[in-house]
């Protein structure tokens, strides 16, 4: 009778153990969505960010390219890609923290401009 009380106390303990271990994790991710809203097809289009980068080879016109990162330490973000006459565009963006967390829209604009819309939490 008393091994049973154990077993069920042991039990008891490791779940409490591992809800309060799950429970206290929190993953920071920002949704990123960049749209090409420059008129014309662009190539490798390249977002750059404290401690790595995402990309895609290729968008289409009005396309949108969606990617979830997550940042490591703290820096402005970069935007480059080449337009259809050939030049490659570079944009700086906005500066991004670690454990920063939410949505950012990335709108690519004729003329070599972007607008950036970060709806984060913290605040940079």
């Amino acid at each position: 009778m008393k091994h049973r009380a154990g077993c069920r106390y042991a039990l008891y303990a490791a779940t409490l153990l591992s809800a309060s271990v799950f429970s206290g994790c929190h993953s920071y991710h920002i949704d990123a969505t960049i749209e090409n809203r420059t008129g014309a097809p662009i190539q490798l289009l390249e977002v750059d960010y404290p401690s790595a980068s995402f990309g895609a080879d290729s968008l289409a016109a009005g396309a949108e390219f969606h990617h979830r990162f997550q940042v490591l330490g703290s820096g402005q973000l970069r935007v480059s890609y080449t337009a259809a006459n050939g030049q490659t565009v570079q944009i700086a963006g906005p500066t991004l923290v670690e454990r920063q967390q939410g949505e950012l829209e990335i709108v690519l604009e004729p003329g070599g401009k972007a607008e950036f819309r970060p709806r984060l939490t913290p605040h940079a």
